[in-house]
């Protein structure tokens, strides 16, 4: 299918059907580019840890509400979804190889790693630059993946430092705003 460009009749936007191969729709998706949420929690007395792109900020202000997506697939997920309240930190430009570390599913995610633990559990990683307390109030179905809204109860921020970016599968960073 091909559709034409009305504003730019010589310019066609080529359209591929998609089909069941998710490695061409994650390619594709990768052109967006995206901050990394590092969402942690002690529970059970073990620190747990996901990683995600999908995070997305501003769902609600009033209340404050956040939102993410993971894979139904996760081993992690139905662990520390248990937890009263979940830390979310945004990693920092500088914290790629700890976003690596927190994602590996085969060496200790925490080790090494400065982390803050709430008093109610939540578990928040150091140099970031956005740290929330929140709690799950709603998770959805959606394909592969469960879209999960978290409501924010405590949160703060890092002035002097600029977020971890995400696309076209490989980190960047912004550059601060003088």
């Amino acid at each position: 299918m091909t559709l034409v460009s009305p504003a730019q009749p010589d310019h066609a936007y080529r359209l591929v059907s998609v089909d069941a191969e998710p490695e061409h729709v994650r390619a594709a998706m990768g052109r967006f580019p995206s901050g990394i949420a590092a969402i942690c929690a002690v529970v059970d007395g073990v620190r747990t840890a996901i990683v995600a792109s999908s995070f997305s900020a501003g769902v609600s202000y009033a209340p404050p509400m956040v939102m993410f997506s993971v894979q139904k697939s996760s081993t992690t997920w139905p662990t520390l979804r248990r937890a009263a309240r979940l830390g979310v930190s945004i990693l920092g430009s500088t914290q790629s190889d700890a976003c690596m570390q927190l994602a590996s599913r085969s060496r200790d995610r925490f080790d090494g790693l400065a982390t803050t633990e709430t008093e109610a559990g939540a578990l928040l990683i150091e140099e970031a630059t956005m740290w929330l307390e929140c709690e799950v109030v709603s998770t959805t179905p959606a394909g592969d993946h469960e879209i999960v809204v978290l409501q924010v109860h405590g949160m703060g921020v890092a002035d002097d430092r600029v977020p971890l970016v995400y696309h076209q599968r490989r980190f960047h960073s912004l550059h601060a705003i003088a």
